[in-house]
């Protein structure tokens, strides 16, 4: 069996209970007994003496028990916080206590607050309160509200907080001068019918979808002019405050912003076209450049002629919501080479041909060229089982959050100022999920790549074995024999050539072109710094979230001597160098964070043009 659920009547008498309205300093008592003895008492037809010569010794005046009720330093004064409803019956219950009965308190009671106290059932109980205009119930554990116990005069209903999935039994007979219902941060899925005399409503941070569907149900409601409904999933979409505005002509205040005329001329007419735009969020993201990367290279000793010759890249990763119809896409227009920016052909062209492995959150070339793919195209190229062989590659270290994907920047090699210029879009059909992810936030990483490679020893392949001559012997075979000869003869000449050119990188500097047969070690990875994104306020109307990510200090004063130091050799950059080592030997100097810049934004539409532009598109 469970716990009996707490009811509203419950907690209102336990409430008043607490307030002690008929003890010491309050009530009747021997504090102040002969205040209230009755007129018939034969003292009282002789002549009146003043109050000080009337009481009896031990009793206290009316001022002094004010005083122990309103001192906020007296033992008997209410808690900080306290509602004026229960200051005023406080001071009543020292002043004249007989009033205090039943029937004063229901009728005496024009708003109720009970918050965050456990309520579970809304009862009949308070139908007793004759003249209740204001009910709040926030923070609690409603999940259904029956408008057969609500007083019939109530004008404000606030139920944020709690868990109400649906408003059929409220909707079903409300109270007839309902004008503010407030329903944010609950569970609710679907519109509302039937409250006909509501001016206010607040709807904001539910689960609600269907857009069209809500905006019609809405649309019965003829003194609506108040209405929140940010924070739900279909206010993500581009047209959502266009199409509100075009549909609830009489709309004056749309999330806490006034709706202007200038904005009921630009959305003209969306209302009419909802139907044919996409419920659909989209979102950039624009990751740019990361300062601060501790340069490790300095640290590693010189290559021997057999290696390991070590290089390193850099990269950021973040994690959102998974789109496998949009990553199957961008898979097709890596594989049809279409939708890739040049510069991300190029930078990957320059990674492969210096012996590096680009990393991406599927560990491979292609997928790191997906994070850099836009646009579509058919999804019959490759269908989403191929991308389900890939995710299985994802590296367990920048770990993505239950239900999304890891997205990387082209891995760079290391500078002062790490330059990524990434920028995603992404389109989302699925906005429960999202919302939820949204309230999560993302989290983001930088990422150290460390790849040894070796030298691969090539030797020359030896012929076969010279058969003995004979009367079978033609002009064929010997034509053969000869072109084995020959590339037996370039394969040596490669491998002396190759010698040759580790000896010159020995003897050169690390940033000198590398042997070009190199066998790879699979990459070490290291997170150099991880953090957290709050994405909410994307949700509460908020278009863009631009920050600076610091994860502190990672870098040392003897890693940027050394750095410094191998920078200086390289004569464009003595000049720059010059100041950066003054600074370094300053007592104060103190090296930079590691810190990376981020951009999250939420496309919404700003005319009615822009959004069936869209549509078009």
């Amino acid at each position: 069996m469970g716990a009996p659920a707490e009811t509203v009547s419950a907690v209102l008498l336990e409430h008043l209970g607490q307030l002690c309205l008929h003890e010491f300093p309050c009530g009747t008592g021997s504090w102040n007994k002969s205040r209230f003895l009755p007129q018939t008492w034969p003292a009282w037809r002789e002549l009146v003496p003043r109050e000080e010569e009337a009481m009896n010794p031990g009793e206290e005046t009316v001022q002094d028990l004010l005083d122990l009720v309103c001192s906020p330093h007296s033992p008997w004064a209410l808690p900080e916080g306290s509602s004026a409803e229960d200051r005023f019956l406080k001071e009543l219950a020292v002043q004249n206590p007989l009033m205090l009965k039943d029937t004063f308190l229901y009728s005496y009671f024009r708003s109720l607050r009970v918050v965050g106290r456990q309520v579970s059932l809304v009862d009949k109980g308070l139908l007793k309160f004759l003249n209740l205009e204001e009910l709040v119930l926030s923070a609690n554990r409603i999940k259904e509200i029956n408008a057969a116990n609500l007083p019939p005069t109530l004008k404000v209903l606030e139920l944020c907080g709690n868990q109400i999935a649906s408003v059929e039994c409220l909707c079903a007979h409300p109270p007839p001068v309902l004008r503010h219902l407030g329903l944010g941060h609950n569970k609710l899925l679907g519109p509302l019918e039937s409250l006909p005399n509501l001016i206010s409503l607040d709807l904001g941070f539910n689960n609600l979808t269907d857009l069209q569907g809500m905006i019609a149900s809405l649309s019965t409601l003829p003194h609506l002019r108040l209405l929140v409904l940010q924070g739900n999933p279909l206010a993500l979409v581009p047209f959502y405050r266009g199409f509100t505005i075009d549909s609830l002509s009489r709309l004056c205040v749309l999330d806490d912003v006034t709706v202007t005329s200038k904005e009921k001329h630009q959305f003209r007419g969306l209302g009419q076209r909802g139907d044919l735009l996409a419920c659909e969020a989209q979102f950039v993201v624009t990751i740019g450049s990361v300062r601060g990367v501790l340069d490790t290279s300095v640290l590693d000793l010189e290559p021997g002629p057999q290696g390991p010759f070590i290089t390193y890249s850099y990269y950021v990763t973040y994690d959102f919501v998974e789109d496998k119809e949009a990553a199957c896409q961008a898979l097709s227009q890596h594989r049809t080479g279409e939708g890739i920016p040049e510069e991300a052909k190029e930078e990957v062209g320059e990674s492969l041909e210096s012996g590096l492995t680009t990393h991406s959150p599927l560990g491979e070339l292609e997928e790191s060229l997906i994070l850099k793919a836009s646009g579509a195209l058919p999804k019959s190229i490759h269908p989403a089982e191929e991308l389900a062989k890939l995710q299985p590659r994802i590296d367990p270290r920048p770990c993505p959050s239950p239900g999304t994907v890891l997205f990387s920047t082209v891995p760079k090699p290391w500078a002062e100022v790490i330059a990524c210029n990434y920028e995603m879009q992404h389109t989302l059909k699925d906005l429960v999920p999202l919302r939820a992810f949204l309230l999560a936030g993302t989290t983001l990483t930088i990422v150290e790549e460390k790849i040894l490679s070796w030298p691969t020893v090539l030797s020359a392949v030896d012929g076969p074995l010279p058969a003995k001559k004979g009367k079978g012997e033609n002009k064929k075979g010997k034509k053969e024999k000869e072109e084995k000869d020959k590339k037996g003869k370039d394969r040596k000449d490669k491998a002396a050539k190759g010698e040759k050119e580790l000896v010159k990188n020995q003897k050169g500097s690390k940033k000198e072109e590398l042997p070009k047969h190199l066998r790879q070690d699979p990459p070490t990875l290291r997170v150099l710094g991880e953090g957290m994104v709050a994405l909410e306020s994307l949700l509460a109307g908020e278009p863009l979230v631009s920050t600076v990510c610091n994860f502190g200090v990672i870098r040392t004063l003897d890693s940027d001597r050394l750095t410094f130091i191998r920078d200086s050799k390289n004569k464009k950059a003595k000049k720059e160098n010059r100041k950066s080592m003054a600074a370094m030997y300053d007592s104060d100097y103190q090296p930079e964070p590691l810190s990376v810049e981020v951009q999250i934004q939420l496309k919404q539409c700003r005319s009615a043009e822009e959004a069936l532009r869209a549509l078009a598109l």
